[in-house]
């Protein structure tokens, strides 16, 4: 059974989940099956990803009860208008087939555009018409978050965000804490950045049997970070999810966070960041 937390909104999120991007066609359909049946209940997407439709139709071949799963999707920054942002929320919820998402994100805060607090607005009108249960961000800094809190008197449920040993966050999961926000990571393992080989990572790993890959989401874990792993092999998918029957001690967790370059960065190199226009 996978742990779940309780968001500032009183609604819960499993504790990991899958990420979908860049899945598509008959092959995407099969992996977020095979996510689903190797125990993954939170699924995320984005019209960004391309793959709503895939994602709703592996829902529906998955078998498994809608009510027991956990969607997320998120919207473009070219939606940022408040009339847009619905529109884009109602047709994301047509291509998945759902009657309503269980957590929907602004995918990045567009501030060369500017219109970030509109479509949070939207976000909140959306939640209190029922098609969206929860509402959060995603690439947000504190300044961005600051801006919509006080604005509109609501705040994000979750922030997605690049986190991995390369790039722990702890200046953003702070702020995070500060506010009652659940930190989400995207690219949780790091990708061309992943520290598999390092001893931080390498040590624990041999100690507990486990693969390096393990030892990073554990790490997420007990930070209290949720990560959203990806994978279209079955295998790693379930060695993905298997991380809630181990414990890094004090000391590993330390020397992972400390492997972090301290650049002040927030944006790394993930394409569904950046193709926002």
């Amino acid at each position: 059974m996978i742990p779940t937390y309780e968001l500032n909104d009183g609604h819960t999120i499993p504790a990991i989940g899958f990420g979908t991007y860049p899945l598509s066609g008959a092959e995407g359909v099969d992996a977020v099956v095979s996510a689903i049946a190797a125990g993954y209940r939170l699924i995320d997407t984005a019209v960004n990803y391309g793959n709503e439709a895939e994602v709703g139709e592996a829902i529906r071949a998955s078998g498994v009860p809608r009510d027991e799963l956990f969607v997320t999707s998120k919207l473009p920054g070219r939606h940022h208008a408040h009339a847009d942002a619905i529109a884009s929320t109602e047709e994301s919820l047509e291509r998945l087939g759902l009657d309503h998402l269980d957590l929907h994100l602004i995918h990045w805060p567009n501030p060369s555009v500017g219109r970030y607090h509109e479509a949070w607005r939207a976000l909140v009108e959306l939640r209190e018409r029922g098609l969206v249960r929860s509402i959060g961000v995603s690439n947000f800094t504190a300044a961005h978050l600051e801006r919509i809190i006080d604005d509109s008197g609501v705040t994000p449920a979750v922030n997605q965000l690049e986190l991995h040993p390369g790039f722990p966050q702890a200046e953003m999961r702070a702020v995070h804490d500060r506010l009652g926000i659940r930190t989400e990571a995207w690219s949780p393992l790091g990708k061309r950045q992943a520290k598999y080989g390092d001893p931080a990572v390498a040590v624990p790993a041999e100690r507990l049997g486990v693969t390096p890959a393990q030892v990073v989401l554990r790490w997420h874990v007990q930070l209290g970070s949720l990560p959203i792993p990806k994978s279209a092999d079955p295998e790693r998918q379930r060695q993905n999810l298997d991380v809630f029957g181990f414990e890094l001690t004090d000391e590993e967790m330390t020397a992972i966070s400390a492997l972090g370059r301290a650049d002040g960065r927030l944006f790394g190199g993930d394409p569904d960041v950046h193709e926002e226009m």
